[in-house]
């Protein structure tokens, strides 16, 4: 019976050189350097010791080579799963998982490596009062229990202050294996993208970029986070007050990524017109083609590429004011621009290669006509490739743009659409942000409508959501809302240092206090989880008739089941006996099931079913495609029964491809028992039979 390896693999390698280095470029960015190979790096990647010479061209800095080695080191930890904590369990596709990121991100690594759609993070910004993740390169596990005080004798972290002699060089540490793992999670067309400010905004790029790929940056967006009109107290000293923010956008592998849906504003267009009255502004969409006139065609011309552009007369045809709409039909003037939404039009003078060859083709057939429109095929643009018809007016022939072109209804309700490029605007959407949510969270949080955007530019209605520095949790409640909105079914996963709040500090004892209230550990973990769960109540009663996934597995962070055999070298024969038992005491068969998931590389969310066999609780997980018992003790009488009753579950279960089953190998009475096990269902076809 084969005993299961953590570090099963397969290689695969290409026959032409060409091939094998697009393929290293692939898997390892950031071991090409100016278009060349850096073999110290590429030796490393692949779990060489290099030597400590000089580095290439990029940015560096001490102990790069010890970040870089951390993000390979296999993580000595587990996930512990926490049903009481959790919000529909059974059913739920999304996690919450409570621990360092940098080990959870090891531990995903097997099962979620190349599914995670999209990444959105909001690290520590290095302001020198937010405490760097301090990483201990020989027992990250270990460090981590002592730091979040969950060992007796815990150290308490403490801020990356400015005066610190490596105050960039611990953030670059911090950050690089973190990043490094993430790329690892994308799909090939998955993006990531990155909050920030500039204390660290270069060299957040400079990192990326060698890990992602320079080719793989798309922008960086600039947002206005604060509104700093007026005097207001606490300057910034000689610099200018800040009040922008950063967004790093990078994607896995440009190639294979589709490209963004438009960002937008959106304003209600009565209040909109309202405004530009007011303000005595001109507000041009105030024409409706109430009928388009009968269609005669006249001719046709080409446009540059030879293409025809058909071209009609319109006869008969009917404008009217929106002002006259709404005494006709005794209306409301936002009725009207709901109402007529589509043809509510006005018109301009395009810089068009399109319209000149028009005015000259009807001019030559001497036809002078109000309104006349045209047919054609599109190069680019939103209508590329589908026939589009335009409208003209006049002798000047001014084109129609149409308000349905800039406008959405939303809710029975018309707003107009304004296009964002790279400068986001959410200053007020702050104003309110430390009640949203209905958490309290010390240095603030990212308003939700920011990352609605991300996920509306996104526009997958099934994708895997990651964040890794989840702080209240705002990700995850996004992803509810937005799939509400629009009929989704994304899953998050969200990640969460249980950092500890001080109720004497006078930046966290809101939050401090709020856990206190609840009856819950003072740490950020729990106002992330208590966030969810406040979210997802809202959000449910508002939305009765979705059937959507309001649910979260909690999971956290834990030393590994499997005993690492520790020998007492004064007492020998004790410890022999020791180390016949692998798995540690006081660990669930839950515990041990879930770790099981994680070396396997299976989803967390996985069905699993249980059934008792022989007396025995033998878990179905994926209908089928791993069996397992954890019994404690299974004697030579009860092998044949237990086998046989797999076997005829099995059968029932009738699972695609190869079925694994998995027992505990101190479980059986002897190797005897243990071999007629797997020889009964390895006769009956289940041929991978291994042990824990």
């Amino acid at each position: 019976m084969k005993k299961i390896s953590p570090r099963d693999s397969q290689t695969k390698s290409a026959d032409i050189i060409a091939m094998n280095i697009e393929k290293l470029k692939e898997l390892f960015p950031s071991t090409f350097s100016e278009g060349q190979i850096n073999f110290e790096v590429l030796k490393q990647e692949l779990g060489g010791v290099v030597d400590e010479r000089e580095e290439k061209f990029g940015l560096n800095w001490h102990g790069k080579r010890k970040a870089r080695q951390l993000a390979l080191t296999p993580s000595t930890g587990t996930l512990r799963p926490c049903p009481d904590e959790s919000v529909g369990w059974a059913t739920t596709q999304n996690l919450m998982i409570e621990g360092d990121n940098l080990e959870v991100l090891k531990l995903l690594k097997k099962s979620y490596a190349g599914k995670v759609k999209l990444i959105y993070i909001d690290p520590p910004y290095n302001t020198g009062k937010d405490f760097v993740y301090p990483d201990n390169y020989q027992d990250n596990i270990k460090n981590y229990l002592e730091l979040t005080s969950q060992v007796e004798g815990g150290k308490k972290m403490s801020a990356n202050t400015e005066s610190s002699g490596r105050y960039h060089t611990d953030w670059l540490n911090m950050m690089y294996p973190r990043l490094k793992l993430a790329r690892n999670l994308l799909r090939d067309d998955g993006v990531i993208f990155i909050s920030i400010d500039d204390s660290e905004s270069d060299n957040l790029r400079q990192i990326c970029n060698e890990i992602f790929g320079e080719e793989n940056f798309v922008n960086t967006v600039s947002i206005n986070m604060k509104n700093i009109a007026g005097a207001s107290g606490g300057g910034e000293d000689k610099r200018l007050k800040k009040n922008i923010e950063y967004l790093h956008v990078y994607v896995k592998n440009y190639d294979s990524f589709p490209s963004f849906n438009n960002a937008y504003d959106y304003v209600p267009i009565d209040e909109l017109v309202e405004k530009y009255r007011q303000e005595g502004v001109s507000w041009k969409y105030t024409s409706v083609l109430v009928y388009e006139g009968d269609k005669d065609y006249i001719g046709s011309t080409v446009d540059g590429d030879g293409n025809e552009i058909k071209i009609y007369s319109r006869k008969n045809s009917v404008i009217k004011s929106v002002n006259q709409i709404m005494s006709e039909e005794k209306i409301t003037e936002a009725q009207a621009y709901l109402r007529y939404s589509k043809k509510i039009f006005q018109t301009a003078m395009p810089q068009s290669s399109i319209r000149p060859r028009v005015m000259q083709k009807v001019e030559s057939l001497g036809i002078h006509n109000e309104l006349c429109s045209i047919e054609y095929v599109p190069k680019s643009g939103k209508n590329k490739g589908a026939v589009y018809e335009q409208f003209y007016k006049g002798e000047n022939f001014r084109l129609f743009a149409w308000l349905g072109d800039v406008s959405e209804e939303i809710d029975g309700k018309l707003y107009k659409k304004d296009m964002k490029g790279t400068y986001w605007d959410f200053a007020g959407e702050t104003k309110n942000l430390t009640k949203e949510g209905d958490t309290p969270l010390p240095n603030g949080k990212k308003p939700l409508a920011l990352l609605s955007r991300l996920l509306e530019l996104d526009g997958n209605k099934d994708s895997l959501i990651l964040d890794f520095f989840a702080g209240s949790g705002t990700t995850g409640h996004a992803v509810m809302a937005q799939n509400v909105a629009k009929g989704g079914n994304c899953r998050y996963i969200l990640v969460q240092l249980p950092e500890i709040l001080d109720p004497q500090d006078k930046d966290q004892q809101v939050a401090a206090e709020f856990c206190q209230k609840l009856g819950k550990p003072c740490t950020i973990a729990e106002l992330t989880k208590e966030r969810l769960r406040r979210a997802s109540k809202k959000i449910k009663e508002e939305n009765p008739l979705f059937a959507g996934d309001f649910g979260f597995r909690v999971f956290k962070l834990d030393s590994s089941n499997i005993r690492t055999w520790e020998p007492n070298r004064e007492n020998l024969s004790e410890t022999l006996l020791d180390a016949t038992e692998h798995l540690k005491s006081g660990r669930t068969e839950q515990d041990i099931l879930f770790e099981l998931l994680l070396k396997l590389g299976l989803d967390l969310t996985v069905p699993i079913e249980e059934k008792k066999i022989a007396d025995k609780i033998v878990h179905s997980i994926g209908t089928g495609s791993l069996l397992v018992c954890l019994a404690e003790k299974i004697d030579r009488n009860e092998v044949e029964p237990l086998a046989q009753g797999i076997v005829a579950w099995h059968k029932q279960l009738a699972p695609a491809g190869e079925t694994q089953t998995v027992f505990r190998d101190s479980s059986f009475v002897d190797d005897v028992a243990k071999t007629n096990l797997a020889a009964i269902l390895q006769q009956y076809g289940i041929e991978n039979v291994r042990s824990l």
